[in-house]
């Protein structure tokens, strides 16, 4: 199978994936909150970015290579934190570990992934970042915090977005509960999708049913009664500026706070000696009224001189020098690894990159820049809000 020529953008692999995969597992990948409002917005939003292209610029050699947290990374984005990847497809954390690893980006293990640090730590080769829901209590976050750091992962992202569990209506009525369970109706479900379930058979028979093996050593209580409130909800709590001190106190490595929207915080969050703020709006999994990520980066960026990590609804190369126009210094994805997964199973990640890197290129390309960063300033927005004033 020719793979560039049957899936060339992200939208194919969705399309794929969709087809492929049995609907309890797409509702918890695809679907967000309430109306899912926030959901269209990241698109909508994202649209409305648009550039003046550029001509008679004669050739120009693309440098899409980007420095973070004293890393060199080939290319300006990476693998953000998805809770039960492997739910949606079988190893899907070591899978896409070993796909960042290997293209040296940067993959985010969840605190709710169906793999621990220890499991996956040694596929990043020192270089992974944790994604931390945060402990109620303190004993069980320093535990975390300890085997994550001898796992070999250097970057801590503390999550803050997410102080209740949302109500999530789409996955809730997709069967999904928490913990998954083989009922009748996701049994149905299943046959409808063959090649996806005798994948995930296969792994269940070697390795039972997927779970959040990280958090096995602190409960064994794996019921909950909100289908959507999975056994992390029991043990985590709402942070708050007093945790994050704690936290900053305790963690010697670099520390991102994941899921700022508001430009004062950005501007707190640096006095607090932590190393990078990550805009995001939990692609509209948490809150239907939040705005888009994109609409409030640029003042995010006038707030603070940390690096910023983005995120939320990111589909394409083009909407990655989007972001980084606006003023993000690096992109992050989640969804769309896991469309690669469902749609093409270990070979998908790495034809995702693929897919990625030549967006870039085609569209760098008609902008006549080097470098995604010297697009800074040169972003239109055709919304009501000017995000920039464009300079000629």
């Amino acid at each position: 199978m020719d793979l560039h020529r049957r899936y060339m953008t992200i939208a194919d692999l969705r399309a794929r994936a969709r087809k492929r995969t049995p609907r309890f597992a797409w509702a918890y990948l695809n679907t967000a909150t309430g109306t899912q409002a926030t959901l269209r917005r990241n698109r909508m939003a994202l649209d409305a970015v648009r550039f003046m292209p550029s001509i008679l610029h004669g050739e120009v050699a693309p440098d899409l290579s980007t420095r973070l947290f004293d890393e060199q990374h080939p290319l300006p984005f990476g693998m953000a934190p998805v809770g039960q990847s492997g739910l949606l497809w079988p190893r899907a954390e070591s899978i896409l570990a070993t796909t960042a690893t290997k293209h040296n980006l940067p993959y985010t293990l969840s605190t709710v992934a169906t793999a621990t640090p220890e499991e996956i730590g040694p596929l990043t080769g020192g270089k992974g970042w944790f994604q931390l829901y945060p402990p109620r209590d303190p004993d069980m976050r320093r535990d975390m915090l300890a085997r994550a750091r001898d796992s070999g992962f250097h970057v801590l992202v503390l999550t803050v977005d997410v102080p209740v569990a949302s109500r999530r209506e789409a996955q809730v009525k997709g069967g999904l509960t928490q913990p998954p369970r083989l009922t009748p109706r996701i049994l149905g479900q299943c046959l409808r999708t063959p090649v996806w379930s005798l994948t995930r058979l296969r792994e269940t028979l070697r390795h039972g049913m997927p779970r959040m093996k990280t958090l096995d050593r602190y409960t064994q209580d794996n019921t909950t009664r909100d289908p959507t409130a999975h056994i992390g909800y029991l043990l985590r709590t709402a942070p708050d500026w007093d945790y994050l001190a704690r936290l900053r106190e305790y963690w010697d490595g670099k520390l991102v706070v994941k899921g700022v929207l508001r430009p004062e915080d950005a501007a707190r969050l640096e006095t607090f000696g932590i190393d990078g703020i990550w805009v995001s709006n939990h692609a509209g999994r948490q809150f239907d009224a939040a705005p888009a990520s994109i609409e409030v980066l640029p003042a995010i960026r006038a707030a603070t001189t940390l690096p910023i990590i983005f995120d939320s609804g990111v589909e394409s190369g083009l909407d990655i020098l989007r972001a980084l126009a606006l003023g993000a210094d690096f992109v992050m994805m989640g969804r769309a690894w896991h469309y690669a997964l469902c749609a093409l199973g270990a070979r998908g990640p790495a034809h995702m990159i693929d897919i990625l890197h030549k967006d870039l290129i085609a569209n760098i390309g008609q902008l006549g820049v080097a470098k995604p960063t010297d697009l800074r300033g040169k972003a239109l927005w055709s919304g009501d809000l000017v995000l920039e004033t464009p300079k000629t």
